[in-house]
């Protein structure tokens, strides 16, 4: 029989392939894109497996919440890279403190600087790391 059908007797179970028509509101506003036959295919695909069209695929893609574009991605990466200088830079205070207290058989007040700039740090470390986990 094919799909299977809704409450009303016609269409997919689980929603339109295409969105309702406008209430209130004209659509007046258009967005061409260009593709290439490649990234058309890709596109079908996807709809396809979604069960809508293309341009619905990409209208509700565009308004998720969880959109993430690759110039974003990057700046979580390079956000990412930037904190592994710092916590290499707390590390080596760290070390050189391990040494001085070992040497010296006390324990520095500096010390307590370093774990607090650690604490500032780590919340910065958890967020970058969520972000490219979200994605």
């Amino acid at each position: 029989m094919g799909e299977a059908e809704n409450d009303r007797g016609s269409g997919p179970l689980f929603g339109r392939r295409r969105r309702a028509n406008a209430s209130g509101e004209r659509r007046t506003k258009r967005y061409p894109v260009t593709v290439t036959a490649t990234e058309d295919a890709e596109l079908i695909a996807k709809a396809k497996a979604a069960g809508m069209t293309v341009p619905r695929l990409l209208h509700e893609s565009a308004k998720s919440a969880h959109v993430e574009t690759s110039t974003e991605r990057k700046a979580a990466i390079a956000s990412l890279f930037l904190l592994r200088r710092e916590v290499g830079t707390i590390a080596n205070n760290v070390n050189q403190l391990a040494k001085f207290a070992n040497t010296e058989r006390t324990f520095p007040r500096e010390a307590e600087a370093v774990v607090a700039e650690f604490r500032r740090l780590y919340p910065r470390i958890r967020e970058a790391v969520d972000r490219l986990a979200d994605s």
